[in-house]
């Protein structure tokens, strides 16, 4: 078994949860890359990152929303490691749920990728985390704070991502620090706003420019791996967004 720190992040085949993977990898860590549906990119991913360092990185399908996935993907981390030292909540889904034409089924997928899943997966980790005196890292977003409009479910799921966050920190401590990274505009999302809205976002954004996925990336390396006496904490990476929503 490898005495290097392990590591699994889960959305992890592109984007911000790519980035994530980089980062932890560059720091030295054994990564499980998880991904549901993106198979060609996990694969990718992890091909050039195993070129790097042999054997360092394996990919694990689950899909999240569901009890099964959960259990299914913390088998194969235990499986693979034995011990795991830091788990990133990354996975999430995101689309618009305006009140008067929300859907059932859309409550129930967003709460359970966004909130019911990260929540279950501690819980079925709890052993290997406490282990390895583990860290977990959750992805949640400045929306959490300040609703965004049509996005009602959503931005619950990421307010209910914040309370999990300090809720966790306080009952699995000592042994277990839980932190939250909450991002601002890092990447567009494939509905991309237009470009005066694109305009008016950075208008309001203190640094006048979008984030980098490396920028929330290199935070949850510093919660993870550097930040020993850091516990229930939230860290805005938004370019001073939230200083004028």
């Amino acid at each position: 078994m490898s005495s290097r720190k392990t590591a699994l992040v889960t959305g992890a085949a592109a984007r911000i949860g790519a980035a994530i993977c980089r980062t932890l990898h560059t720091r030295g860590c054994d990564v499980v890359l998880h991904y549901n549906s993106n198979v060609e990119a996990a694969e990718h991913l992890a091909s050039q990152l195993n070129r790097d360092r042999e054997g360092s990185v394996t990919i694990a399908q689950a899909d999240l929303s569901m009890q099964a996935g959960v259990d299914s993907l913390a088998k194969q981390v235990s499986k693979r490691f034995g011990t795991l030292d830091v788990l990133v909540n990354n996975a999430s889904r995101f689309y618009p749920t305006a009140v008067g034409s929300t859907q059932a089924w859309q409550w129930d997928d967003l709460l359970s990728s966004n909130l019911r899943g990260p929540y279950f997966l501690v819980q079925a980790l709890l052993d290997t985390l406490r282990t390895a005196g583990g860290s977990v890292i959750n992805i949640i977003d400045i929306h959490a704070d300040r609703p965004m409009a049509g996005h009602s479910v959503y931005c619950m799921t990421k307010a209910g991502l914040t309370m999990m966050t300090r809720a966790l920190a306080r009952e699995l401590g000592p042994a277990i620090r839980v932190n939250g990274v909450s991002p601002g505009a890092i990447l567009w999302p494939e509905n991309a706003p237009d470009s005066a809205e694109k305009q008016e976002i950075l208008r309001r954004t203190a640094l006048g420019r979008i984030g980098d996925p490396a920028d929330i990336a290199s935070a949850v390396a510093y919660l993870a791996l550097d930040a020993p006496y850091v516990t229930g904490q939230i860290l805005a990476v938004d370019g001073g967004r939230s200083l004028n929503m």
